[in-house]
């Protein structure tokens, strides 16, 4: 007999028959897929993270509700807290982060960098408990702040995330900015300004937290006299020299009311060699962070074993829904035959 005229001897086997059966060959296959599973370790390879401190701006502007968070007024800081608490998932493992708190001048830290992935529970915690009343001053030196700032990242071998409205309280002397004693660009990171553009109130609050009502004008410095007067002053009424080289008057002004300082949140990026980016909801920070941040090369395992056996377990359920459909077939058709 030709092997035209037949399957041929092993054809007409159980063996043979098997072979060319898909059920057998499915199963054949997840056999192969579980023990591979068992057996292959974990492929190396490396990917880029990052390593970052995060200081957050908690000073009391930073309570104006000019963003909207779930459908509801949301203040400046409680929407900073939201975008850094959506970041953390969103980095690669093996990326670190540390936390600091700004007010007054300086940046106070509250736990060195950690893992973002072995570590997101206690992380995303510590930045939910976050509040404005962990302020040790009311000033809010930003330029002074960010400085310091960018020299503690260097310290902690980080980049830098800044997040602030950029009002300075009180607000800047007429010889602007002060200098900037480092390098620039010698810290990479990146510059997180949060407010709307629009003047809004800010929120005042008495002495056990509650809420009072709003600042006025003579609450709040409406000028820096410190230092040499500006290049109007001898225009100003009561001017003297000597006695009154601001002017005899009381400033007048709009520092009771906020909006994020972009223009000043910019010129000190210039200064330093940050990067700036504006935020406007809680999602959207991982992308211009990446971007100013350092890549760092992190060391990872790709393990295999749950693709593995996942393939090995859909294979087992295709042959077992394929045979209960034909299970069901058949007596469908004998029923139209009959």
């Amino acid at each position: 007999m030709t092997g035209r005229e037949g399957p041929g001897l092993l054809g007409a086997l159980p063996l043979g028959r098997n072979l060319r059966d898909r059920r057998f060959q499915a199963l054949a296959a997840s056999l192969l897929l579980a023990l591979l599973a068992m057996i292959v370790p974990p492929l190396p390879l490396t990917r880029s993270g990052v390593s970052v401190l995060a200081v957050v701006d908690i000073t009391g502007s930073m309570n104006v509700r000019d963003y909207a968070l779930d459908g509801r007024p949301a203040s400046r800081l409680d929407l900073a807290k939201a975008a850094l608490r959506t970041l953390i998932p969103e980095l690669p493992c093996g990326s670190r982060l540390a936390l600091a708190l700004f007010t007054e001048r300086r940046p106070f830290l509250l736990f060195a960098p950690i893992e973002v992935c072995a570590d997101v529970a206690p992380l995303s915690g510590a930045i939910a408990a976050v509040d404005w009343r962990m302020a040790w001053e009311g000033d809010s030196r930003i330029s002074a702040g960010l400085h310091r700032a960018i020299a503690m990242a260097g310290e902690l071998d980080t980049d830098l995330l800044f997040v602030s409205d950029g009002q300075e309280t009180p607000p800047l002397p007429a010889t602007g900015i002060p200098p900037f004693e480092g390098k620039p660009g010698a810290v990479r990171g990146l510059i997180l300004g949060t407010g709307g553009y629009g003047l809004s109130p800010i929120p005042k609050y008495n002495d056990r937290g509650r809420e009072t009502g709003f600042y006025a004008e003579t609450d709040v410095q409406q000028e820096n006299r410190f230092g040499p007067p500006p290049a109007d002053a001898e225009s100003r009424e009561g001017y003297n020299p000597r006695n009154a080289p601001f002017g005899g008057t009381v400033a007048k002004g709009e520092e009771h009311l906020s909006s994020v300082r972009e223009a000043h949140l910019k010129a000190l990026a210039a200064q330093t060699g940050l990067a700036y980016a504006h935020l406007d909801g809680p999602d959207g920070l991982r992308g211009p962070l990446l971007a100013a941040a350092t890549p760092r090369p992190l060391p990872g395992q790709l393990d295999l074993r749950p693709f593995l056996g996942a393939g090995a377990l859909a294979l087992v359920l295709a042959v077992f829904l394929a045979g209960a459909f034909r299970a069901r077939a058949i007596p469908f058709t004998a029923s139209r035959t009959s």
